[in-house]
C-alpha cells in the first residue's frame, strides 16, 4: 500500500472523521463504520485533505484535465483545497466548479454553477466524499453535460465503502457501467482493515513522543470484534 494511503487512514481517525461502533447511514443501512467528511473543520485539515486527494488524482486520472467538479454541499470546498493542492504538487493550474443547489438568477454569476464556468471542450474529474448509491451522481451528471460538449474524466471519493449501490454491484463499479467513465477512491475499506486491525495506533509528535491522539497508549482502532462486525455487515451488503 503506498505510504500516502497509509497517512490518510490514520488521518481520517485522528480527525475523527473515520469512526467504529453502531451508526444508521441515510440509506437505513445499521452500520458498523461511518465516514463524515464535515469533521474536516481546520485549515490544516483542510490542506492536508487536498494533498491527499490531489495525489490519488494523479495516480488515477493524471493532469491532463481541466476541471474539478465539487457536487455542493460537501464537494465545494473539496474542490477548491484540492485545486490548490494540485498547484503546489504538480505546478498544473486546475478550476475549480461546484453546483447551486438553486438556480441564481441575477449578478454577473447568475447561473447553477460557482467558480470557474465549464466549456466546450473542458475535460473534468468530479470529486466526492463518498458514495454508497450513486444518488449524487445521478444529480451532477446532467448538470456537467448540459455545459456543452464536456468529457468527465472520472470521479474521485475518499473512501470505497465496497458495498452494494442499487444493484448487487459496488456503487463505484454502477456509475463506471452506467455513465462510462472511471470511479476511484484514495482508500478502500480493505486497505482501511489492513491497516488498522490489530494494531497499535500512535503518531508521531512533534518532540518525537509517542502518543495515541484518541486517548490509551497503543489502543487498537479495529479489533477483532469490530473487524468481525465489519464483516458480518458485508455479509449482508457487500459486494459479492
Amino acid at each position: 500500500m503506498e505510504q500516502y494511503k497509509q497517512e490518510f487512514i490514520e488521518f481520517m481517525v485522528e480527525s475523527n472523521v473515520l469512526k467504529f461502533g453502531d451508526f444508521t447511514l441515510k440509506s437505513g443501512r445499521k452500520s458498523p463504520f461511518f465516514m463524515n467528511a464535515g469533521s474536516y473543520v481546520t485549515g490544516g485539515q483542510l490542506k492536508k485533505l487536498g494533498e491527499y486527494y490531489a495525489k490519488a488524482i494523479h495516480d488515477n486520472f493524471g493532469d491532463d484535465f481541466d476541471v474539478l467538479f465539487g457536487p455542493a454541499y460537501k464537494g465545494i470546498p473539496l474542490s477548491v483545497t484540492t485545486a490548490i493542492a494540485f498547484h503546489e504538487l504538480y505546478g498544473k493550474e486546475i478550476k475549480y466548479c461546484s453546483n447551486r443547489k438553486e438556480e441564481k438568477d441575477h449578478g454577473g454569476d447568475a447561473g447553477i454553477l460557482l467558480g470557474s464556468p465549464i466549456k466546450d471542450g473542458d475535460r473534468v474529474v468530479i470529486i466526492e466524499d463518498v458514495t454508497t448509491s450513486g444518488k449524487s451522481i445521478e444529480e451532477t451528471f446532467p448538470i456537467i453535460k448540459a455545459q456543452g460538449n464536456v468529457e468527465i474524466l472520472g470521479l474521485m471519493v475518499s473512501l470505497n465503502r465496497m458495498e452494494k449501490g442499487k444493484g448487487d454491484k459496488g456503487a463505484l463499479d454502477e456509475i463506471q457501467e452506467t455513465y462510462g467513465f472511471n470511479a476511484a477512491a484514495i482508500v478502500s475499506m480493505a486497505e482501511v482493515i489492513e491497516h488498522l486491525h490489530n494494531r497499535e495506533y500512535k503518531v508521531n509528535l512533534p518532540d518525537g513522543q509517542r502518543e495515541d491522539p484518541l486517548g490509551g497508549e497503543g489502543k487498537i482502532i479495529i479489533d477483532d470484534t469490530i473487524k468481525e462486525a465489519i464483516e458480518a455487515y458485508y455479509q449482508i451488503y457487500g459486494v459479492k
